[in-house]
């Protein structure tokens, strides 16, 4: 996968320690365990939990039935993920064609720059070139930040799916992606 360096469809030209590329990776990879373990802190203490439950494996990010990237900046530091994963209509309340995004995090010192609408569009592209038809995310109310890119991004409240569909801090949001 080449690179993503255009944003809104003009050249992006990167200032010192900005972001140059958007890489797919395992969700194995080492920065990929790395970024997990930042943002399963930061649930933590915004939740006063032991983080995200939900049971998450590799290859569910494998494509054509999911993906995930890893943001790096000119440096080659890691700096943002995101993946989504294919659903499907069952008890845990997704529709058919479906995908899931997961792990959506930004590193806290250059939240606010747009890294995470960007991750967002391509996850989003590449989802639909799946041929998924929905683009599903479940969030909390502990994240305002996330509702407000998500709902800005197009996401509109939809029925309660997945791990914590019946958690009462938990937010489901969708868009369709045709």
């Amino acid at each position: 996968m080449t690179a993503e360096r255009y944003l809104h469809g003009e050249p992006f030209v990167p200032k010192k320690g900005a972001l140059v590329e958007i890489r797919r990776v395992s969700f194995g990879h080492p920065d990929a365990v790395r970024l997990n373990k930042e943002v399963q802190a930061e649930y933590a203490r915004r939740y006063q939990s032991d983080g995200d439950a939900t049971p998450l494996d590799p290859s569910m990010f494998e494509p054509p039935n999911g993906l995930y990237v890893i943001a790096y900046d000119e440096d080659g530091a890691p700096r943002a993920t995101g993946g989504w994963r294919a659903q499907e209509a069952g008890e845990e309340g997704y529709s058919d064609g479906d995908a899931e995004i997961k792990r959506m995090f930004v590193v806290e010192e250059i939240r606010g720059r747009g890294l995470a609408r960007r991750i967002l569009a391509h996850l989003e592209a590449d989802a639909r070139a799946a041929g998924r038809v929905r683009m599903v995310l479940e969030t909390g109310i502990a994240q305002p930040e996330a509702i407000a890119l998500y709902t800005s991004s197009g996401y509109e409240p939809c029925s309660k799916f997945g791990y914590y569909r019946f958690g009462e801090n938990s937010r489901c949001y969708a868009k369709p992606l045709r």
